[in-house]
């Protein structure tokens, strides 16, 4: 397996903020979208987050200006909205960056 294909300082960044168990979880999943994946793709990406505008505006900012089509949908209580973003993604290592940062967003949840 390669490692991640990150610029130095950029790869220094993401994995000073990784601990031993994240950074095991983005090994595995950086394998598994780089063997099924052909990149450039598009990559549905599903999180959940409490109903609170700030913490729903945080994730669609984060995918402002990249052509992603975001849909939301609060669960049967209204505690909680999924939220599901399409969107063209040019490697498994992209995905993967915008995974550590969304992982920011207090009470979000990736699926």
């Amino acid at each position: 397996m390669k490692p991640l294909s990150l610029s130095g300082k950029r790869k220094v960044q993401l994995l000073r903020k990784m601990n031993k168990k994240e950074e095991e979880f983005y090994k595995r999943l950086r394998e598994k979208l780089v063997d099924s994946t052909l990149w450039p793709a598009e990559y549905l990406y599903k999180f959940i987050v409490p109903s609170l505008d700030e913490k729903i505006m945080q994730i669609e900012d984060a995918f402002d200006n990249m052509g992603a089509v975001i849909n939301t949908k609060k669960s049967s209580k209204g505690n909680y909205t999924s939220v599901s973003i399409n969107v063209r993604m040019q490697s498994a290592e992209a995905v993967i960056e915008k995974y550590v940062e969304i992982s920011k967003v207090e009470g979000v949840i990736s699926l």
